[in-house]
């Protein structure tokens, strides 16, 4: 298939670069190229896994963070509501 399409310069200088290193024709080095590109774009980018780090909370002892209301009723007062 036939197209017009516009190149950077730079673009344009690398490909004709590797087609005459590579003594291949400029149009299979192009379509080469965007066959490459094309599947790096359908990729799904890599994501790192999230990790967090325990950190020392400083509770006090005798408080208990498995029940939150419990906590800040202590921390806060009953008459804080």
């Amino acid at each position: 298939m036939r197209t017009t399409i516009t190149i950077d310069d730079d673009v344009m200088e690398r490909a004709r670069a590797v087609a005459a290193k590579l003594r291949t024709p400029f149009k299979a080095i192009v379509n080469e190229a965007l066959r490459a590109g094309l599947d790096q774009v359908e990729k799904p980018a890599k994501q790192r896994r999230y990790k967090t780090k325990p950190h020392e909370m400083g509770l006090r002892h005798g408080h208990n963070l498995d029940n939150i209301q419990e906590l800040l009723a202590q921390i806060e007062g009953e008459d804080s509501r």
